[in-house]
């Protein structure tokens, strides 16, 4: 395939590195985000997120002129859409971001361009991306539409970028083949072939027997604290079986995948989505458990010493060694015991600062605190050598 124009739709954890990436190979990338604050970002050759290695692409592909971002669309070979899909309430799919998108590009569109649907979507969204454009008066049958969802680690995306196997999915089998051609120019894992259904299908089945394994170690999590057992060193154990691969337990499940898309199977499949929606519930359920149990240590603290504990919330991003909050079950946990009324010292070694809770350095509020609890097992807190109950993670286990 010859280079040709990009145009990518979302510059957030996903569509950044994407377009840097692409920018990097010799495409000219046209990137659009609805923050002007994003943009300019950008167009300085700077991030608004953390990820390793992104900066260095990022400024090297505006450097050389190939990536530059807008608040608008702009014609281009190919469109790629990669914007948020979470929920509204009563966990219900939310798709008016991908709806928007496909809106704002079709003005854009022209024969013979490729139409990439790349954020994780409920079963059938790659249908409604044509139904939008053909609302919008565009003629998809002169279109190839596909969806290939993303599949890379926070904190490993530049590197899975190219080394993952890709999942590709048209609506027709000619845009199947045309999608497929076009990240063979960059993946040099295999480019998988199926139709849109499948592959939006996949991209969730992929998350969901992650959710309902976490789901399995943190049940027993919570089975070992009431029979005070140490459930790390039963997971250890447990492991040297050779059919046996349990999880590490946390304090939930976060992210913009794992604690999102296992709801748009559940709602889509009803009462049949038995164990998917049972594993989403346990991890939920984790989170509240844990919230109680700083409480019980703070109420007993506070009963012993007649005043109120200061509990340190070591971590706040879903998962170690990134900034990012999404979902996080450690950011909600810490959240909710403010709001209760606790004392809170909220860490976390990869943001500076946030709009709710004062951040301060991990040995001042080991220094300060009354409390310790782990919520996110960060590099900066394993050699850490204290006693706690309240390690939600196994960063001292």
């Amino acid at each position: 395939m010859t280079k040709k124009k990009i145009c990518v739709i979302g510059l957030g954890y996903i569509g950044l590195p994407t377009a840097a990436l692409l920018a990097n190979r010799g495409y000219e990338v046209h990137g659009v985000d609805v923050v002007q604050s994003t943009i300019d970002t950008i167009n300085q050759g700077k991030i608004h997120i953390v990820e390793p290695e992104l900066d260095t692409f990022v400024k090297s592909a505006v450097n050389s002129n190939r990536l530059k971002a807008s608040l608008k669309p702009d014609f281009a070979d190919i469109f790629i859409i990669a914007v948020p899909t979470p929920f509204h309430k009563g966990y219900v799919p939310n798709t008016d971001y991908i709806i928007s998108a496909t809106k704002a590009i079709a003005p854009y569109v022209k024969e013979n361009n490729i139409v990439i649907l790349e954020s994780t979507s409920p079963v059938g969204t790659t249908e409604l991306v044509e139904k939008t454009l053909k609302e919008e008066n565009v003629n998809t049958s002169k279109l190839y539409i596909s969806h290939c969802p993303e599949r890379v680690l926070p904190g490993h995306i530049m590197r899975e970028l190219v080394e993952n196997d890709r999942i590709v999915g048209g609506l027709t089998q000619e845009a199947t083949e045309k999608t497929v051609e076009f990240y063979k120019t960059f993946v040099s894992g295999d480019v998988l072939s199926t139709d849109a259904r499948t592959a939006e299908m996949a991209k969730l089945t992929e998350n969901s027997f992650r959710d309902t394994n976490i789901a399995f170690a943190n049940e027993l999590s919570m089975l070992c604290d009431k029979f005070d057992i140490n459930v790390w060193e039963l997971i250890e154990l447990a492991n040297r079986h050779p059919r046996v691969n349990i999880l590490q337990p946390g304090a939930g499940v976060g992210g913009h995948c794992i604690a999102v898309d296992p709801w748009f199977i559940v709602h889509a499949g009803g009462k049949t989505a038995k164990m998917i929606k049972t594993a989403r519930e346990v991890n939920t359920y984790k989170t509240e458990w844990a919230i109680e149990k700083i409480k019980n240590a703070a109420l007993e603290f506070e009963n012993a010493n007649g005043r109120k504990a200061k509990v340190a919330c070591m971590g706040l991003a879903f998962k170690p060694d990134i900034d990012d909050l999404r979902e996080s079950p450690a950011l909600y946990i810490s959240r909710r015991l403010k709001a209760d009324g606790l004392d809170i010292l909220a860490v976390e070694p990869n943001i500076e600062s946030h709009e709710e809770l004062e951040i301060i350095d991990y040995r001042k509020a080991l220094e300060e605190a009354d409390i310790i609890t782990f919520l996110v097992a960060h590099k900066e807190f394993k050699n850490i050598n204290i006693k706690t109950d309240l390690d939600f993670c196994g960063v001292i286990n």
